[in-house]
């Protein structure tokens, strides 16, 4: 009994690890850090409807305080949006990158050194 009991927590452990890993992959934002621009691209992609959308952007900076927050308009047609800000005067450390889409809210994280 015992032994049924370590591997149903294993399959249990092991799938928690795969949805973890799947909903990384399937990330639909992300965002990217150009040096030579100074500054940082985030992109957010979704699937494209046949009608205009609004969708909330929030930049966390490393402290927790919302940079700034902003409702974009996405075309009807377009599968994606993109926000950007300058990385001087950026506060060094990890910032996170947050859309909210029809009450689900989708993230990442880069760092600035």
């Amino acid at each position: 009994m015992i032994k049924f009991i370590y591997i149903f927590l294993f399959i249990f452990v092991s799938n928690l690890f795969c949805e973890v890993i799947d909903e990384q992959e399937n990330n639909p934002v992300e965002c990217l850090i150009l040096q030579d621009e100074d500054s940082i691209v985030c992109k957010y992609v979704h699937e494209r409807v046949s009608k205009d959308k609004e969708i909330i952007v929030k930049w966390i900076d490393p402290q927790g305080e919302i940079s700034r927050e902003r409702t974009l308009l996405i075309p009807a047609g377009h599968g994606s949006i993109y926000d950007f800000r300058y990385i001087q005067g950026r506060e060094k450390g990890i910032w996170k990158f947050i859309v909210i889409d029809n009450k689900k809210e989708y993230s990442t994280t880069f760092e600035l050194h």
